[in-house]
């Protein structure tokens, strides 16, 4: 078991103000992971007095970028070399299965070479003629202290795609984490004080939702890097809009996978079997609703079913596990009432439906779930559910599918399945989401990541990502 008595403030451990602690128990068999403190309205306050003072008067804003950049790989090297052990330590604290906690591991490794790749060719500072006379210095600087408020479902991956960026910009930083995984981001807090980082420069956080708030509308964050849920999203851009933050929002998906008439379906379902039931379905960008031809939709859903038939559900830790248990059990009786409710009103349950899955009784589980002939309008083809639950909606021609696929309040990820790469990319064009992969195409960490409509505002990795975190400043010559 893992347990801290102490909150990470400024770089070092500090006693908590408040005397609440959180217990971490593990989601498959409810055994005691460890536990933390929360912070409470005080420990706020001095996290982002640590953060100002670090910002207004230390030396890691002023330092040369390649210094600081220098900084974050002695962190990464000290990471990947605990990388397995963090992985294994999610998969207690959350329930992700191993596969996924193994796959997340490669993404850090490959996302934070892509940090520093981008990092290295940002444009900092561009001396240039101005117009219509004169010389003009264009400056990217530090925006200022950074809140980076992340979820429970990948949070080292998340974490550290807010932390990489705001730190080689300049910025000072406090993390919050959410009190479901309260425990695996102490961790980070360590190691990048090992590796350098300055006093004052990082806080790392859990905080429940009142003491969140106090983060997000004290006076002294300039900017409140978030993801999360769209309803929360909706709060802190109230929230922080009325002070004039600068924000960015990495919310929910309900993506599409346009399924054509061309597409190989062994190929396609195989491939549908990691992207969309990722993480026991809690993903922002799982393929959720997948879009079939009418006059192949029996052919995919028997396809559909005989892979979630094979899938192993079970122990999150066992590597032959696919399917393990949703994080908590406010997330499993959320997640069951949507199931519940399509059941009720009459949509076709192709296999899983409410209950526990066979031969488990115990743990945050949940039957992995497709819905066959589903309305776009349906309230599961509309809401994100974030649990193991597909919706198969069938299509008469590609104008209709481009239709469906459009037609959510969602725009974050998305599919295109033919082997036709030509049809693939117009189809693609048509779609109003911030990613599209033509099948099962890697996705490119140096392009820009974000959503559309309610998914989000502005982007995260590569330039994109580091625009977020700096200002302009022009100087006439």
């Amino acid at each position: 078991m893992t347990h801290f008595t102490e909150l990470f403030i400024g770089g070092r451990r500090i006693a908590p103000a408040s005397p609440r602690i959180v217990e971490i128990r593990s989601p498959y068999d409810g055994t005691v992971v460890g536990s933390a403190p929360l912070a409470g309205p005080e420990d706020i306050d001095r996290a982002v007095a640590e953060g100002r003072r670090a910002f207004d008067h230390g030396p890691w804003p002023r330092l040369p970028v390649e210094d600081r950049i220098r900084v974050i790989e002695r962190f990464h090297a000290l990471y990947e070399a605990r990388s397995d052990e963090f992985a294994r330590f999610t998969t207690r604290e959350m329930g992700a299965p191993h596969w996924f906690t193994q796959a997340i591991r490669g993404l850090i490794t490959n996302q934070s070479h892509a940090f520093f790749k981008a990092a290295r060719s940002y444009p900092w500072e561009d001396r240039r003629d101005g117009f219509p006379a004169g010389k003009s210095l264009w400056l990217r600087e530090p925006v200022g202290v950074v809140a980076a408020i992340i979820p429970w479902n990948a949070p080292h991956q998340v974490a550290l795609g807010k932390l990489y960026p705001a730190l080689i910009a300049g910025c000072t930083a406090i993390l919050k984490l959410a009190e479901e995984t309260a425990l695996d981001g102490q961790f980070l807090g360590e190691m990048f004080a090992e590796a350098g980082l300055p006093e004052g420069v990082l806080s790392v956080l859990a905080a429940d939702k009142e003491t969140s708030e106090r983060l997000v509308t004290h006076p002294g964050i300039d900017k409140i890097g978030f993801t999360g849920s769209t309803a929360v999203g909706r709060r802190i851009a109230s929230l922080g809009g009325a002070q004039l933050k600068r924000i960015s929002l990495e919310l929910g998906g309900k993506s599409a996978a346009i399924v054509l008439e061309d597409a190989d379906l062994a190929e396609t379902v195989a491939a549908l079997k990691f992207r969309s039931f990722p993480n026991n379905g809690q993903v922002c960008v799982a393929q959720t609703r997948v879009l079939v031809p009418r006059r192949r939709q029996s052919d995919f859903a028997e396809a559909m079913v005989a892979m979630i038939r094979g899938m192993t559900i079970g122990d999150p830790a066992d590597e032959a596990t696919f399917l393990g248990p949703v994080v908590s059990e406010r997330q499993r009786q959320r997640v069951t009432d949507y199931i519940r409710q399509a059941e009720a009103e009459g949509t076709r349950v192709a296999i899983g439906g409410s209950g526990m899955p066979d031969g488990i009784n115990h743990g945050n589980f949940i039957r992995p779930t497709l819905f066959i002939d589903v309305d776009n309008a349906a309230r599961i083809a509309r809401e994100e559910i974030f649990g193991p639950v597909v919706c198969m909606i069938p299509y008469d021609g590609e104008d209709e599918a481009v239709a469906l696929a459009n037609a959510s309040d969602y725009g974050l990820s998305g599919s295109v399945w033919t082997p036709d790469a030509e049809r693939a990319e117009a189809i693609a064009r048509r779609l109003r989401t911030g990613t599209v992969t033509h099948g099962n195409a890697p996705i490119d960490l140096l392009a820009p990541f974000g959503g559309y409509k309610q998914s989000g505002i502005g982007r995260e990795f590569g330039a994109e990502g580091i625009n977020h975190y700096i200002e302009h400043k022009a100087i006439a010559l």
